[in-house]
């Protein structure tokens, strides 16, 4: 027997199909159950958001109906930044051979974008930066909207400034690799998981910049006008 042995490459469903993947092992979880987690977990953050945005001992003044939409919005950012892609920072390295319920969710998750699996380093370096500070000012931006923190709308600006950021890099790397880590078209893999999963992190983040935007705007220009002398100009 040969005692030179090579690493023989464990059967996977990721893609490229030439991947290497010694430790890997397959989910014993069925997508539905994973889909579900993340249905039901974001489901429950927004209804609870907006709940206590209706309590009066939680909010500082009335939020309106588009406002409380915005605070679910971020509360679900805090939850997925914080625990499932702080999951990723912390346990990449275990992820192909675990079993524990967030490796399995971004073992599903990596047949959309095998870069997980793999821990690529700009998935690693890309997911310990949104865990640290989008994660963070996300729950803070809920707290400060909440309160009526003067920070809130800067808040809303730097977080969604950061997450399409992120997103467009996360985007544009894939593409310069020739969309090699998805089956091409597949309906959910491709299309469900990379695309549209990802392009909320663009959308939703463009609609809330332009709202932060908008009421910086008006709050300086209302700062400028008390501030300009009385009385004729020259």
């Amino acid at each position: 027997m040969d005692a030179d042995v090579t690493p023989q490459s464990v059967p996977h469903p990721y893609w490229p199909r030439d991947l290497l993947l010694e430790r890997y092992q397959p989910n014993d979880k069925a997508a539905w159950q994973i889909l579900a987690f993340l249905a039901l977990s974001s489901g429950a953050l927004w209804g609870a958001t907006w709940l206590l945005a209706g309590w009066r001992g939680a909010a500082a003044a009335p939020v309106g109906f588009r406002r409380r939409l915005v605070l679910g919005w971020f509360a679900s950012c805090a939850f997925i930044h914080l625990v499932i892609e702080g999951w990723f920072s912390l346990y990449h390295q275990d992820i192909p051979g675990d079993r524990s319920f967030l490796s399995q969710l971004w073992k599903e998750y990596s047949k959309g974008d095998s870069r997980y699996i793999t821990a690529d380093n700009f998935t690693v370096c890309m997911e310990t930066v949104t865990a640290l500070t989008w994660g963070p000012l996300s729950l803070w931006a809920v707290v400060a909207f909440l309160r009526r923190h003067p920070q809130r709308f800067l808040l809303q600006l730097v977080i969604s400034l950061g997450q399409i950021y992120g997103d467009v890099l996360y985007f544009s790397t894939e593409y310069r690799d020739g969309f090699r880590h998805s089956e091409w078209g597949h309906p959910i893999y491709f299309w469900f998981y990379f695309v549209f999963l990802n392009a909320l992190w663009i959308v939703i983040p463009a609609v809330l910049f332009l709202d932060a935007w908008s009421h910086l705007t008006q709050a300086q220009r209302a700062l400028d006008s008390r501030a300009r002398p009385k009385g004729k100009q020259h």
